[in-house]
């Protein structure tokens, strides 16, 4: 039922990409990472990054790859979004492939809606698992913003456990009212449950830089 859910919500937002693809928009991003910490988890020290999107009328569909420890993580993406007032709603699918046996492969239903400075986001998913028995997992957070400024607490549930606690700050290099790059300094604390060990706090410094098409 998830996969059905999942391709039924890509398919529909490659479709409608497609048909208005006259006013779609095409950008290409890539980036850098003093370490990669995907919701809570060390993935790399140091990692890079680049992707590509296409999105129109409120839907988007996209690829990103990063190289991590040992291989390339490679996501699969596609969802819509819509905004009414102060608030925004999302819905989507994430698919998430790995090579060289660093990882296998997570599908999952992603949720989101929005308020002012307040998000929470949800996602239902499936790990493979390498060949054992089929994982299940949700994982839901809570974001704070503020002038650059943000807040997060995410957790896990079903066969994943863990908490994690983020802070930090985006930005962006302008010279000139032309915009350079993005940057972010991120801390963010891990707990023990979630790294299936001892508790970490680690420090993360990244830039990107996104292009229209």
């Amino acid at each position: 039922m998830l996969k059905k859910i999942i391709g039924a919500t890509v398919a529909i937002a490659v479709g409608l990409s497609a048909q208005t693809v006259h006013a779609a928009d095409f950008s290409a991003n890539i980036g850098f990472a003093s370490e990669y910490i995907y919701r809570g988890i060390p993935q790399s020290s140091s990692s890079a990054s680049a992707g590509l999107d296409l999105s129109g009328g409120g839907f988007n569909v996209g690829v990103w790859g990063a190289d991590v420890t040992d291989g390339i993580e490679i996501d699969y993406y596609g969802g819509y979004s819509l905004e009414a007032g102060d608030f925004n709603l999302s819905v989507g699918g994430t698919l998430y492939t790995y090579t060289d046996d660093f990882d296998d492969t997570y599908l999952e239903a992603n949720f989101g809606v929005g308020w002012k400075f307040l998000s929470f986001a949800a996602a239902v998913g499936e790990y493979d698992n390498f060949g054992g028995p089929t994982l299940d997992y949700q994982f839901y957070s809570l974001t704070a913003t503020y002038e650059g400024f943000y807040g997060k607490v995410g957790t896990f549930a079903d066969d994943f456990t863990g908490t994690y606690y983020e802070g930090g700050y985006n930005g962006t290099l302008t010279v000139k009212d032309t915009n350079l790059f993005d940057y972010a300094a991120v801390v963010v604390y891990s707990d023990a449950d979630l790294l299936g060990g001892d508790s970490e706090t680690n420090l993360t410094l990244t830039v990107t830089k996104s292009f229209s098409l």
